[in-house]
């Protein structure tokens, strides 16, 4: 049985590899990277000012039987999550593993880096940013049933849910004392959620979803 073989260039001969190895992985979800052999086809060329700069080359082999016992079923908006993510942590240069799990509800993307705080961003903006342009692709692609997407790294989701409880939680006082409805920052279904569910058997006040997506956003009003 023959190998599965892709062939990358790049400045250095690591840098080569490295795009190789990512072209099989965008290929081959949940490839095994141990698998994987390297042939250095050129170890290429500076040269001087720019001048006769050649890349280097490298052919990335693997056995096509591993590639067969690392295949994942899954559908098809799973499959255009995880190819856009690639591509997308490929760029900002995370190198790590991806994950994505599919419910009735929701597609969760999670990605295991050392170096996942560059995916993450200051105070999350970069993740936040690169979820909210998967959920609206996910919406123009009109999925049906449409799911939320969420895209996850080092458990800063978790510590998310725990942020925007605190928040629910400090908001309904303020409604409370003030008598007066109090509109939060744009969420996802997902976040949303959260808050509803931190306010459910919350006395004294009420919670709605308003405006439309993927800018809708919670309303703490007082109760009736």
């Amino acid at each position: 049985m023959s190998n599965v073989t892709v062939e990358a260039t790049g400045e250095t001969v690591g840098e080569a590899k490295w795009a190789a190895l990512r072209e099989l992985e965008l290929r081959h979800p949940g490839l095994d990277k141990t698998a994987v052999q390297f042939e250095v086809v050129s170890e290429g060329e500076r040269g001087l000012l720019g001048v006769g700069y050649a890349p280097a080359r490298v052919v990335a082999m693997v056995p096509a039987d591993a590639v067969e016992a690392t295949a994942i079923d899954e559908s098809e908006a799973a499959a255009d999550l995880r190819a856009l993510l690639t591509r997308m942590t490929h760029v900002l240069g995370v190198d790590g593993r991806l994950d994505v799990r599919e419910d009735d509800e929701s597609l969760v993307a999670t990605v295991t880096a050392a170096d996942a705080g560059l995916l993450i961003g200051r105070h999350g903006q970069t993740i936040d940013a690169i979820q909210y342009l998967m959920n609206a692709i996910s919406h123009r692609r009109g999925d049906d049933p449409r799911k939320e997407v969420v895209v996850d790294a080092a458990g800063y989701r978790e510590r998310r849910r725990a942020t925007l409880e605190s928040l629910a939680l400090r908001t309904a006082e303020q409604v409370r004392a003030s008598g007066d409805p109090v509109e939060l920052e744009p969420m996802t279904a997902v976040e949303r959620k959260v808050v509803h569910l931190a306010l459910k058997e919350h006395e004294g006040v009420e919670t709605r979803s308003d405006g439309t997506e993927p800018n809708r956003y919670v309303v703490v009003v007082p109760a009736d």
